[in-house]
């Protein structure tokens, strides 16, 4: 298709987009064309210019001179003011959604509209009522007068995506571009179908749809088309129903990778190194799991099966109601175990949340990586700021972190980079114990290699690894034996070569069989 002829055809086309900061180069010629009703995908590894090409695109960077914008045909100038964006049909659902959460959903849900129109009085009766004939019309039972701290986490992003519809609608004869900049990571896999629901019935309400994310299946199932970027260049356009998943992985690395084959050898084991005995709460009943040293295990199953929350009763982060932990010649009682006495036994846990539960954003990644460790830098009076900066160097040059530079927040890091630094932290206590929770949720194809490459390495070292995970192409390239669970109970066990991520999936589909055929 001719530029001229791809205008027209467009809700939106950027083209020839370029961004350098410094010297660095961040975009170099990139060209996006999104169609009218079509839900576009936009790949690319950590650090590969998507997040620059959003920015651009949302007015916070201005490109360099050369690049070219049309919405909806109209030729628009670069960088957009936000009364610009708003007024062409633009809107933005971020990845940490914007939300209050001490606020309401109806709160939520106006506050953009409120923050550019000047209102003296506010009918909060007749705002519910249409908050809910909005939520009917997408088939969502969301309480407009709830709280939105009291809502679920796949709750909170469908809320996020209807307001951001809500300013669409309000803009009128605009493109009517919804930008989803990554808004599923932590969410489960049953709830990920929820929102692609909710986004397909956006589209046949006329929009169109650009899909920001590093999971490649979620991609492949709910685009028409994919654009993908490496290292700041256009790496190719495919339409997804032509494609595969190994062309698109290829595309987005730059060479073949099959994740599936990063299986780890068959080792032998030493003896049990951890065992849990006689779990329960939270919807687990009887858990028991013997684990050697240097044996990576891995959990799952469907939502609502428990597998999810073993990790957490074990760590001491959920109560259990009882259950016996066993670690070398130490024993604790799980329904009083606390994160304090998990680490001082050796244990450690890496949560899927990242942000929220396994960093502390505002800190430096020379603060956060150090943190386990502070004792070893104490000189009496004072910390050694330059030993520790020197600790955080070392830990980011082992794990390729980028940037290198550990002076900047950790917050302004990817998914990816966060991760690597989470695992240093850790990893650097040479644990007896690693509890993993979806250890590469929210993190691109190059940089899982990388994580799976350390929990290898971890085990080796001799380690006990327990991943509770519901990517099942993750269990199939890391663990040595999956369990699946279902009503709280284990239900199927894979172990060597019977472990795939095909074998996984039907062991999880059919678990509801086999656990109503053991009385459960």
């Amino acid at each position: 298709m001719a530029p001229g002829d791809a205008v027209g055809a467009s809700a939106l086309r950027l083209e020839n987009v370029s961004k350098h900061f410094g010297g660095a180069r961040a975009l170099s010629g990139v060209t996006l064309d999104v169609g009218h009703g079509e839900v576009h995908g936009l790949l690319g590894q950590n650090g590969s210019g998507k997040s620059t090409l959003i920015k651009i695109l949302a007015g916070f960077h201005e490109p360099d001179p050369g690049a070219r914008l049309w919405i909806g045909g109209v030729p628009m100038s670069l960088p957009l003011a936000p009364a610009d964006i708003r007024k062409a049909g633009i809107a933005f659902v971020h990845q940490h959604l914007g939300l209050v959460p001490s606020l309401t959903v109806l709160e939520n849900l106006l506050a953009g509209e409120y923050a550019v129109a000047m209102r003296w009085f506010i009918n909060w009766r007749a705002e519910a009522r249409k908050a809910r004939e909005l939520f009917r019309r997408f088939g969502l039972s969301l309480d407009p007068l709830v709280a939105v701290e009291r809502l679920s986490s796949v709750e909170r992003a469908l809320l996020a995506i209807v307001r951001a519809f809500m300013q669409l609608e309000a803009a009128g004869a605009g493109a009517r571009l919804l930008v989803l900049d990554e808004p599923t990571p932590f969410l489960p896999a049953e709830d990920v179908g929820r929102l692609f629901h909710l986004v397909r019935g956006i589209v046949a309400e006329g929009a169109s749809v650009i899909f920001v994310s590093h999971d490649i299946d979620e991609v492949i199932e709910i685009t028409d088309r994919i654009t993908v970027l490496r290292d700041g260049r256009l790496a190719g356009s495919l339409v997804t129903a032509e494609a595969d998943k190994a062309e698109i992985v290829t595309k987005i690395v730059g060479r073949a990778v099959d994740l599936e084959s990063l299986r780890p050898p068959v080792r032998a084991f030493g003896p049990d190194r951890a065992v849990i005995a006689d779990l329960a709460g939270r919807g687990v009943k009887d858990f028991y799991l013997r684990v050697r040293a240097g044996e990576v295990v891995g959990l799952t199953g469907l939502i609502g099966s428990g597998y999810d929350d073993v990790v957490t009763m074990i760590f001491g982060t959920e109560t259990a109601d009882r259950g016996y932990l066993a670690i070398d010649r130490d024993e604790f009682d799980l329904a009083t175990f606390a994160p304090h006495e998990a680490i001082k036994a050796g244990i450690v846990f890496i949560p899927g949340d990242r942000l929220n539960q396994g960093v502390v954003a505002t800190l430096t990644v020379t603060e956060n990586v150090n943190l386990p460790v502070l004792d070893r830098f104490n000189g009496g009076f004072f910390l050694s700021r330059s030993a520790l900066r020197r600790r955080a160097e070392a830990l980011n040059e082992a794990l390729d972190v980028r940037p290198r530079n550990p002076d900047c927040p950790i917050g302004s890091l990817s998914g990816g980079n966060q991760q690597k630094v989470v695992l240093s932290k850790w990893f650097q206590m040479a644990p007896k114990l690693v509890l993993l929770e979806e250890p590469t949720q929210g993190v691109d194809v190059g940089a899982r290699e990388q994580v799976f490459a350390e929990i290898h390495k971890m085990a080796v070292t001799g380690a006990a690894i327990v991943c509770a995970s519901s990517d099942h192409e993750q269990l199939a390239a890391i663990c040595d034996r999956v369990l699946v669970l279902a009503k709280g109970r284990v239900v199927a066990s894979l172990e060597g070569a019977a472990i795939s991520k095909a074998a996984i999936a039907e062991s999880c589909y059919l678990s509801l069989d086999v656990a109503e055929g053991v009385g459960l």
